[in-house]
């Protein structure tokens, strides 16, 4: 069995133009090289929380256009292999996912995020059961902007409102979590659908109402998307606050 980080990275970034490269390299905040302080990419949090997670294996999905983000990350990132997939046509997220299928085996792990997020807790992946279709959810305060998800008080998904006005619930997903033989059994029903579910929220709703069933897990503190300038600000804000609290606790 092996632990997978699928991170979907294909998307137009057109909120975020024009950038002279993809908008998952955008410089947010700074990590240490040894003594040496270098700017972020964004997607770089996302791997961060892959690796807390126990990934042994990442495959980003890429454009043919994409090739910085192969340079920038090469084949290897702590002690996760890296490949890459390539999807054709900007075809929405799930047609994004589904083009990691051919590395992923029925029983393997494996955990999905968004490359122009930040959010915390770092270890937020660990939250989620292991064989459970499971979404880390985040409370935000314009749940209209995100997929919300609305659960029953075990936590069970009910229903995924993509981008809903007058959303139901202030949660949000930010991640989630589901084996290979989930993911092959949601392409069997994107297949049968016609393909023609753009978003993740829209396919789950149909696994649901098919007999699927799904948890939303309510652990997730601070949840930012970094593809707008005022995202992007906000997520600077986040990253100094998080800073501030670990040189307190240190």
């Amino acid at each position: 069995m092996n632990r997978w980080g699928i991170i979907p990275a294909a998307g137009l970034g057109t909120r975020m133009q024009p950038l002279a490269f993809s908008k998952e390299l955008l410089p947010v905040g700074t990590r240490h090289d040894g003594e040496t302080e270098r700017p972020r990419a964004v997607s770089e949090y996302l791997v961060e929380r892959m690796l807390a997670a126990g990934v042994d294996r990442i495959c980003f999905v890429i454009s043919p256009a994409k090739t910085d983000i192969v340079s920038y990350f090469g084949g290897k990132s702590g002690s996760a292999s890296i490949c890459y997939a390539v999807q054709q046509y900007p075809n929405g997220l799930c047609d994004s996912l589904f083009c990691a299928l051919p590395f992923v085996a029925p029983d393997d792990q494996i955990v999905v995020g968004l490359p122009d997020t930040v959010w915390f807790p770092i270890n937020g992946f660990h939250s989620l059961p292991d064989r459970q279709l499971s979404f880390l959810l985040f409370p935000v305060s314009r749940p209209e902007l995100f997929d919300s998800v609305v659960t029953d008080r075990e936590g069970r998904v009910l229903e995924i409102q993509v981008k809903q006005p007058n959303a139901a619930s202030e949660w949000v997903w930010g991640g989630f979590k589901l084996t290979g033989k989930h993911l092959m059994d949601l392409h069997r029903l994107w297949i049968e659908r016609g393909r023609a579910d753009e978003y993740f929220g829209t396919l789950v709703n149909a696994y649901l109402a098919n007999g699927g069933t799904a948890l939303g897990i309510r652990r997730g503190e601070v949840y930012v998307d970094v593809g707008t300038l005022h995202g992007y600000r906000e997520a600077l804000r986040v990253l100094s606050e998080q800073a501030a609290v670990h040189e307190l606790a240190g």
